[in-house]
């Protein structure tokens, strides 16, 4: 029995059609027909574009299904329109630190990097669902000196933990990139989507009081959150730690 959960088919896809640019693929490839079966048993969609283009460059059929955009249309629009509205700005914030990573590939004229987090998309019937974004960088002088990026969208609305939390990963250890269970989503998981939430209205000026107003809770559960953080990240003083955020695209 095939192990679908395996991301050597998305290499296998990378070495496959790479020389082509990942331009007119045959949608009658085997390996095309076994990894179109493989998301559609792992309930993801993918896509792979050119980062210097800005141009998506292929993207696979289930994207309908988890998004309702068909394959043919699909821009990197789409994916923000789809975003919750509370996670816009990380959206955003990722795409940025995405194209970051990129210049550092094509500085170096070699190399991997991944990029990786959780979102809520919009599906088709109306509803969000908890999103991993993987996105998986490499520098290539195939077909033309580039920057491509082939990103994985799984559903991963199984995972109770997740919604406490936000998973993130942002480096060069693309063994993480691999299909998410249990143990992948706890390995980069560090604040919760509270505190997150918390660090925000800090960044924009508010004190304990506002946010506890805000938040509709008390300043003590603000100030024990406020602890908490600076107790996880290390920091001595907030200022630093939005800093880095900042830094990382979490903010």
């Amino acid at each position: 029995m095939k192990d679908y959960q395996n991301y050597s088919l998305f290499h296998k896809f990378i070495d496959n059609f790479l020389p082509i640019g990942f331009n007119g693929i045959d949608p009658n490839d085997p390996l095309l027909f076994e990894i179109e079966k493989s998301t559609e048993i792992n309930n993801q969609y993918f896509f792979v574009g050119d980062l210097l283009k800005g141009k998506i460059l292929f993207t696979s059929k289930r994207s309908m299904n988890m998004i309702g955009i068909d394959p043919k249309e699909l821009n990197p629009y789409h994916n923000i329109e789809a975003t919750h509205p509370d996670e816009v700005h990380r959206n955003t914030k990722g795409w940025a630190k995405i194209i970051c990573m990129a210049n550092d590939l094509l500085a170096a004229k070699s190399g991997y990097s991944l990029f990786a987090t959780n979102m809520k998309l919009l599906n088709p019937k109306g509803e969000y669902s908890e999103t991993l974004f993987q996105c998986y960088l490499f520098y290539s002088e195939i077909p033309h000196k580039t920057v491509y990026i082939l990103q994985v969208h799984t559903n991963i609305d199984w995972c109770k933990n997740i919604r406490k939390g936000v998973y993130y990963y942002s480096g060069n250890d693309v063994s993480l990139f691999r299909y998410p269970d249990d143990e992948l989503l706890n390995v980069c998981k560090d604040f919760t989507k509270r505190e997150l939430e918390i660090i925000k209205l800090i960044e924009s000026g508010m004190s304990s009081e506002q946010i506890a107003e805000k938040l509709f809770i008390s300043p003590y559960t603000i100030n024990t959150h406020r602890g908490n953080i600076l107790k996880k990240s290390g920091k001595a003083h907030v200022s630093e730690l939005i800093y880095e955020l900042m830094e990382q695209g979490k903010l």
